[in-house]
């Protein structure tokens, strides 16, 4: 069964970096990829980055390619988004979601999803 929750820093100014984690505690984290998601307020959830159970595919939408990072740890179970140069418009509930796939998981198709965390980029 896969348990996932995010945690990290919420609030963050314009231009700066931000750090959010999500920790798996089921059991087949490391054969699982791993990806995250967000939802600005008043729009659709979209894709953001995802990875690979093995770390050896990692895709971004073309919205944060280059100012974001996916990584990930198999032995504490987590996944991590490094989030630099933020905007305001990278305001939104961040989420991480376990899947099959990087591919799948580009589409939106998960095995299961966290809670969300809101990350708010003041100007």
């Amino acid at each position: 069964q896969v348990q996932l929750e995010e945690s990290g820093r919420e609030l963050v100014q314009a231009g700066g970096s931000l750090r959010i984690s999500c920790a798996d505690s089921g059991r087949a984290f490391s054969s699982n990829a791993m990806g995250w998601f967000r939802q600005a307020p008043g729009k659709e959830r979209e894709f953001v980055a995802a990875i690979s159970s093995k770390s050896d595919t990692v895709v971004y939408a073309d919205s944060v390619k280059a100012r974001f990072t996916i990584s990930r740890d198999n032995t504490k179970k987590t996944v991590s988004l490094q989030m630099n140069m933020l905007k305001p418009e990278d305001t939104a509930v961040y989420s991480c979601a376990a899947g099959v796939g990087t591919s799948l998981l580009r589409k939106g198709v998960a095995k299961a999803w966290g809670k969300g965390l809101l990350v708010t980029v003041s100007s």
